[in-house]
């Protein structure tokens, strides 16, 4: 699946990538974040790595509480904000690695729309 397939777009003050021009997909990412970090992260393993990705998770929150919109957010936090949601996303790839999970198996669950009916409220 690619990143940016079938998602509203985003506003990211960049400029459009050309429809052309190929995304990465969930997997090469995974790979990605397997190549330059599986020896460290698997030596530290799931629970220490487990500790990281929450400690990143909290810095996402309070990137989001800086970016309220009643905060009228400075360029640098939006960039904060960026940034954070990344190394989450880096940190969760790191323990999909280390537990033998496969991010686009995984996104399954959502993908196919005979396996998860309505929402949390």
């Amino acid at each position: 699946m690619k990143l940016n397939a079938k998602l509203p777009r985003v506003n990211t003050g960049e400029t459009t990538r050309d429809p052309g021009q190929a995304g990465h997909t969930l997997r090469d990412f995974q790979q990605l974040i397997r190549e330059r970090y599986y020896a460290t992260d698997s030596a530290r393993g799931a629970d220490g790595t487990f500790v990281l990705f929450i400690e990143e998770v909290g810095e996402l929150a309070t990137a989001i509480h800086a970016n309220a919109p009643q905060r009228d957010p400075t360029p640098e936090a939006q960039a904060n904000l960026v940034e954070e949601f990344a190394d989450c996303l880096a940190w969760l790839a790191t323990l999909a690695n280390i537990t033998g999970v496969d991010f686009e198996s995984a996104i399954e669950k959502y993908t196919d729309p005979d396996r998860v009916k309505g929402v949390k409220s």
